[in-house]
């Protein structure tokens, strides 16, 4: 095969890849999300059924990661201006104690609501092993984003939007 061939085979082999990857997360691709059980520091119980009709943030988190610790007031502040548009934000504390999350944020509260590992499965179902995770459910209960690693105002916001929360007008 003489040079210019190639690239071009090359060039079309990098453009289907990356037409691949771009579809992977449009709405049609959606799957629903896998069956939860969670309850919060303060006691509320959430399950993929008392969540239908919401959006969810599942924020994966620890007190020790320092882009957690960076986007914390962010996650925050999108629950404060989305609560009484449907969002319900959980973050969920990955394999520390309760004595040491309970000390974390007596020094950093949160506004949103807390989960510990012990008190659900979900750090398990998304293989929680790298921290800030984001999974984004629509209202009836589908994924339509899961996002590794810092993600930024408006990556966030993007994201919110794709399960039917834009943002205020």
């Amino acid at each position: 095969m003489n040079n210019r061939v190639y690239r071009t085979v090359h060039a079309l082999l990098l453009l289907a890849i990356g037409l691949c990857l771009a579809m992977n997360g449009l709405a049609g691709d959606r799957e629903p999300a896998p069956r939860f059980n969670a309850k919060t520091t303060a006691g509320e119980k959430f399950t993929n059924d008392s969540l239908k009709g919401k959006v969810v943030l599942l924020q994966f988190w620890t007190t020790w990661c320092p882009y957690c610790r960076q986007e914390q007031p962010l996650v925050d502040s999108l629950d404060q201006e989305f609560r009484d548009r449907g969002l319900v934000v959980l973050a969920v504390d990955v394999n520390e104690s309760k004595k040491t999350v309970k000390k974390y944020l007596e020094q950093s509260p949160r506004s949103c609501r807390i989960v510990l590992t012990e008190d659900t499965n979900l750090a398990a179902m998304y293989a929680a092993n790298s921290y800030p995770i984001y999974v984004v459910i629509d209202r009836e209960g589908n994924i339509v984003a899961t996002r590794r690693g810092t993600a930024g105002e408006r990556t966030l916001r993007s994201l919110l939007a794709r399960a039917g929360l834009p943002a205020s007008e």
